[in-house]
């Protein structure tokens, strides 16, 4: 008899581990140059360089990035010289953190710290933006994104990886940002 219930209980218990932690993302492991790798969620492309001309118009392009076929999901992946070393993280994180404050309307911030992963130090802000029309007479709805930026710096550069999706599609994206950028392996 006992035995029986501490089976069920068991079988309840990991019935319940199973649909607390839902079906994992997957990902496909892709380099992005010789030194870095990430999974990108299946059924996201790489953009050309004109489509990243248009989306992400800068004097700098960045180094790669994937969209999901409706184009509204991107990932990218950055790099820019920094003065910054290794030692500077928490700084590094204060300064994003303000930027990113100042670049929105209102900013939810869901994770800000200081995370190793994969035996690298990242710099990780993960939070919902909303960019409104503050022009006396502008009428255009506010802009909600959900985004997971993640910094690591690797000598004197510093590379940036960017997970962007609407705010409303937030609960769907959210794990897939996570595990994206648990992937990520910086040689």
């Amino acid at each position: 008899m006992k035995l029986r219930l501490f089976s069920s209980l068991f079988l309840v218990l990991l019935l319940t581990l199973t649909a607390l932690a839902g079906p994992r993302p997957k990902l496909k492991k892709t380099a992005v140059n010789n030194r870095i790798s990430l999974g990108v969620p299946a059924g996201f492309i790489p953009l050309p360089d004109e489509g990243i001309a248009a989306k992400f118009p800068a004097p700098r392009k960045p180094l790669a990035v994937f969209s999901d076929p409706s184009g509204r999901i991107d990932l990218s992946v950055a790099q820019k010289q920094t003065p910054f070393t290794s030692q500077d993280y928490g700084l590094l994180l204060k300064i994003y953190k303000a930027s990113i404050q100042n670049m929105y309307t209102k900013v939810e911030f869901l994770a800000e710290d200081v995370r190793t992963i994969n035996k690298r130090d990242f710099v990780v802000l993960e939070f919902v933006s909303t960019l409104s029309d503050t022009r006396r007479n502008g009428n255009l709805a506010p802009i909600r994104r959900y985004q997971m930026v993640q910094y690591a710096i690797d000598g004197d550069q510093l590379t940036v990886f960017t997970f962007t999706a609407p705010a409303d599609d937030q609960a769907k994206w959210q794990p897939t940002a996570q595990a994206v950028m648990q992937s990520i392996s910086m040689k």
